[in-house]
């Protein structure tokens, strides 16, 4: 399978590692090969249909900063689109920054794809939280697989889970912690007793939290979640302006430990109903599924035969995302047999 990455920041460059560590298993395994033929950054683009050596990409990208300067086939202004109408390729698997916004350019990368025969693999939730439904429609239109997996939960399993494993279930709500970030500042807030602006530098030093970490704390990352799930797997049709959205920046040292004394932590929790789409701080018991710690994520699906089936995983990170990536793509070449 020929594939072509866009964007090629942490996800990306995990994606590009797991190739690298897993390719030859996978042919084993799955009688699949695994052929990077184009990827491209904000700077350029790298293209070769004998196939991109994955380790040297991913030094360039270390050593220079752009992967138009991998040797012989780099080329330099390259845009997303411009790769598209040049390359031969299978599968696209499109990873640009999150855009709430507009969704762009992530959403033109996918539609193109789409109407041009390729099936689309992406962790990028802009296009599907503001707008799931076209690109559902373009692919099934199109007759290619749209996967989505690493766009909820990074390695959490809770889309194809839900999906294919609990397909002959009626899933009536989906309730969990849906990002790591958070997670994280309040797991530390609550055992360390620290501020919310201590910990959030924290979060920033190592990495954990972006620079500009908005979109985390407020609750908006978590929001685009909330979307995704909905429309995915309890088959509504709603947009990010459907959520109702309150982040944790408000959250003091004293509410936290207040909560602990009477045998609750605060978490950053999204709900997934008929009757209520909601990203908000909320009590959960201390020996709950939902008192976990770190950049771990937790959702529990309620179910009508099932009852209620809980699933916990990294939520952040790039080999995890890109193992939900990985994953994707598999599944894909098997629908293809």
């Amino acid at each position: 399978m020929r594939i072509c990455i866009i964007g090629f920041g942490s996800v990306g460059q995990g994606v590009a590692q797991v190739f690298n560590m897993k390719r030859d298993r996978i042919k084993q395994d799955y009688d699949l090969d695994l052929q990077l033929v184009a990827v491209a950054d904000s700077k350029g683009a790298v293209i070769s249909e004998e196939g991109i050596n994955p380790a040297l990409l991913l030094e360039t990208k270390q050593n220079t900063g752009r992967v138009s300067d991998y040797p012989e086939y780099g080329v330099n202004g390259v845009t997303g689109m411009d790769l598209l109408d040049t390359v031969e390729y299978d599968c696209l698997v499109e990873v640009t920054p999150t855009n709430i916004c507009d969704g762009e350019p992530a959403r033109s990368h996918m539609l193109k794809a789409m109407n041009t025969g390729r099936n689309v693999v992406t962790s990028n939730k802009g296009p599907l939280a503001l707008g799931f439904t076209e690109l559902r429609d373009t692919a099934q239109d199109n007759n290619v697989m749209f996967k989505y997996e690493a766009s909820v939960g990074g390695a959490m399993p809770i889309i194809n889970f839900a999906q294919e494993t609990l397909s002959g279930c009626e899933i009536e709500s989906i309730y969990g912690i849906l990002n790591g970030t958070t997670n994280y500042i309040l797991s530390r807030m609550a055992k360390e007793g620290s501020s919310y602006n201590q910990t959030l530098n924290e979060a920033q030093e190592m990495n954990i939290a972006e620079t500009n970490p908005t979109q985390d704390v407020e609750g908006e990352d978590a929001a685009c979640k909330v979307v995704i799930l909905a429309n995915s797997i309890m088959n509504m049709n709603v947009t990010y302006n459907d959520v109702m959205v309150k982040g944790i920046s408000q959250i003091t040292p004293e509410s936290i430990q207040l909560a602990k004394k009477e045998g609750y932590l605060i978490k950053l929790i999204g709900e997934v109903s008929h009757d209520s789409l909601e990203v908000s701080p909320r009590l959960v018991n201390e020996g709950s599924p939902f008192a976990v710690e770190g950049t771990l994520n937790v959702a529990t699906l309620k179910t009508d035969l099932a009852d209620d089936v809980t699933v916990v995983g990294k939520g952040a990170g790039s080999i995890e995302t890109a193992s939900a990536i990985l994953s994707d793509i598999i599944s894909i070449s098997k629908s293809m047999i």
